[in-house]
């Protein structure tokens, strides 16, 4: 069983202490799956239970790497009747790892539930660091990423507007992610809240075979994308004031 390695390094001597077990938040590829990382894959092997977001998905990363262990169904429709069980799976003794489809649990997917509610009852959490799709759609973006703001998903219906206008003083590189049904029109959204001078890069299909970035103006990405039918996921990265 997977257990918690504390390792204290001096220069006179190293000493490792071992505690108790801990809930693993562990970054999956968002598309080459050699993106994954060995820790990653050490900590699936080993972990007694993953929590995956769709079973099937997370099925095939496990069957790639040849990593046979005991999944479990975990995500937004089932978070709230499940993690109580979860919980006291850990405070039995259990190692579990949360994994969602693509990237690192809680951005955007599920997990932050669960990391809340074992903090609540003194179980370890630790998160991996990997794969998560705005950080190379930002520094690619040829935008400023010292200072930045992520905004996750706009609502998918109402509220969309009103969150943009909350935004339209914002000075930070603003991060969105949108699916590719949504893709123009939130782009013609952005245009009229931020103006079709701002610059924008519209990142798809990170780290796999035809990743692209296109950047321009709101208009100009706007317009690339009326013209070019959006496939894939998407990572919009807008410029501040």
């Amino acid at each position: 069983m997977l257990k918690k390695l504390f390792l204290y390094h001096s220069y006179h001597q190293n000493v490792v202490l071992l505690h108790l077990e801990m809930l693993y938040l562990v970054p999956t590829p968002v598309g080459n799956m050699e993106d994954i990382t060995m820790r990653a894959l050490r900590i699936l092997r080993e972990a007694d239970l993953i929590l995956a977001e769709d079973t099937r998905t997370s099925g095939n990363l496990l069957r790639h790497f040849d990593i046979r262990k005991p999944m479990l169904s975990y995500h937004k429709f089932n978070e709230h009747q499940t993690v109580a069980s979860v919980v006291e799976r850990l405070k039995a003794g259990e190692t579990i790892a949360v994994v969602s489809d693509a990237g690192t649990p809680g951005i955007s997917d599920p997990g932050f539930l669960v990391v809340r509610e074992a903090v609540k009852a003194g179980v370890e959490v630790q998160t991996l660091p990997g794969a998560t799709a705005f950080v190379p759609a930002l520094v690619s973006s040829g935008l400023p990423c010292d200072r930045f703001c992520f905004e996750g998903f706009l609502p998918q219906k109402k509220g969309r507007q009103t969150r943009l206008n909350a935004l339209r003083e914002e000075t930070r590189t603003m991060i969105f992610y949108e699916s590719p049904h949504r893709v123009v029109k939130a782009l013609e959204q952005m245009k009229e809240v931020f103006g079709e001078e701002r610059r924008c890069s519209v990142c798809r299909e990170i780290s796999k075979v035809y990743e692209e970035s296109v950047r321009g103006t709101i208009s100009e990405v706007l317009s690339h994308f009326k013209e070019n039918e959006p496939k894939g996921e998407f990572v919009i990265v807008v410029e501040g004031i």
